[in-house]
C-alpha cells in the first residue's frame, strides 16, 4: 500500500503569513464582484484581478502554473472550471465562476465564487446559493472533526442528491505551494482523509451542477464541460484550523457570517 503524502502543518506565524495572502484574494474577487456585468470580455475580468493582486506587492498563484495563461479562470454556464479569460462577451443571465490565488512571501491564497448575471434564471441562484451553502457546511465541519473526510460528508448531506457533485476535482491542502496534501473530496468516501489538527490549512471548494455530474476536457487543455450543458457553480474557501479553532483566510470576516449558521465561531489570529 502506498504511503500517504506528508501534510505540511502551519506554525502560527505561516498561518498569519497565509492571512496576509488570503486577504489579497479576497479584495481581487470583490474587484472582480463589482466588475462583472453584461458586456464585459472575461480577460477584462481577470485583469481586474490581477491589477488587485499586482498592486499589493503579490503574484498571482495561477499565472504560469503547468503553462497556465492567466491569473484567474473564469468558467462560465455549462464551464464547470478552469475556464481560461479570453474575448468571450458575458450575456444577460450568464452564471459565471471566478477562481482566483496569489502569492504573499511565498504563501498561497485560494477562493472562488459564482454569480448569476440579471436577469437571473432562478434555477440558477437556487444553485449558487446551495453550493455556498454546501461549502460552509463543509468548512463548520472541520470545527469538531478528526479527519478531513467530515468535509465531503458534510457537503454530501447538504447537498442531498438535489444537485449532481462534481467528483473529478476537490479541495486540496494549501501553503507553500497552492496544491498540497491532502486531497479533500467534496463528497462522501470510503477515505478517512489526513487528521484535523491545529496547523492544517485546505483550500475546500464544492462543484454543483443542474444536471448529471459528468463531464469533459475541452480541447484548451483546461476548461472543464459538463456533458449534458447543465450549468455549474463552484466555490472555494481557505481554511485553517488552529488552536482556537477555525479562520477563514480568504473571507474578509474570517468566515464569521458564513459559519454563525452552523453554530461554529470564528478563532481569529492564532497566538505564537
Amino acid at each position: 500500500m502506498a504511503l500517504r503524502e506528508r501534510v505540511q502543518v502551519k506554525t502560527p506565524e505561516q498561518v498569519r503569513a497565509m492571512r496576509r495572502a488570503g486577504l489579497v484574494v479576497a479584495a481581487a474577487l470583490d474587484a472582480v464582484r463589482a466588475a462583472l456585468r453584461p458586456g464585459v470580455t472575461t480577460a477584462e475580468l481577470d485583469a481586474v484581478a490581477a491589477a488587485v493582486i499586482r498592486a499589493a506587492g503579490a503574484t498571482p498563484s495561477f499565472l504560469g502554473y503547468h503553462g497556465y495563461p492567466a491569473s484567474t479562470c473564469v468558467s462560465v454556464n455549462d464551464e464547470v472550471v478552469h475556464g481560461i479569460p479570453g474575448p468571450r462577451v458575458l450575456q444577460p443571465g450568464d452564471l459565471v465562476s471566478v477562481d482566483c490565488g496569489a502569492v504573499v512571501d511565498g504563501w498561497h491564497g485560494d477562493a472562488a465564487f459564482s454569480a448569476v448575471l440579471d436577469p437571473a434564471d432562478p434555477a440558477d441562484l437556487a444553485l449558487v446559493a446551495a453550493t455556498e451553502r454546501a461549502m460552509w457546511a463543509g468548512i463548520a465541519a472541520l470545527a469538531g472533526a478528526t479527519r478531513t473526510s467530515a468535509v465531503g460528508e458534510a457537503v454530501d448531506d447538504e447537498v442531498a442528491d438535489r444537485y449532481g457533485i462534481i467528483e473529478e476535482y476537490v479541495g486540496h491542502g494549501i501553503g507553500t505551494a497552492m496544491h498540497q496534501p491532502p486531497d479533500v473530496p467534496n463528497y462522501r468516501s470510503r477515505d478517512r482523509g489526513a487528521r484535523v489538527r491545529p496547523g492544517l490549512v485546505v483550500a475546500v471548494e464544492p462543484m454543483l451542477v443542474r444536471g448529471a455530474p459528468d463531464t469533459h476536457e475541452l480541447a484548451d487543455g483546461w476548461t472543464v464541460q459538463t456533458d449534458d450543458g447543465s450549468r455549474a457553480a463552484h466555490v472555494e474557501h481557505t481554511v485553517a484550523v488552529t488552536a482556537g479553532g477555525l479562520w477563514v483566510l480568504t473571507a474578509t470576516d474570517g468566515g464569521t457570517a458564513g459559519l454563525a449558521p452552523f453554530g461554529v465561531t470564528v478563532a481569529g489570529v492564532p497566538a505564537p
